[in-house]
């Protein structure tokens, strides 16, 4: 259960992330990243690995953008 719950916010955040990919929308990343945080400790509470696992790919995505942005841009 808590796999399928992670994999919706998974899903929920990347339909956050991928338009803050956009230039100057990038401070959108800073509302995606406490749901990628929910879904990866719902992950790890589950006893498979798939929903932390595609949260950890969105979080990497997220912060990668971040990183290259200054944090806001």
């Amino acid at each position: 259960m808590f796999n399928i719950l992670a994999y919706l916010i998974g899903l929920v955040s990347l339909v956050i992330v991928i338009p803050a990919q956009i230039p100057f929308l990038g401070a959108l990343n800073w509302f995606a990243l406490p749901l990628i945080a929910l879904g990866v400790i719902l992950g790890a509470l589950s006893s498979r690995d798939g929903g932390r696992n595609f949260c950890l790919v969105v979080l990497l995505v997220a912060g990668v953008r971040l990183s290259l942005g200054g944090g806001i841009f």
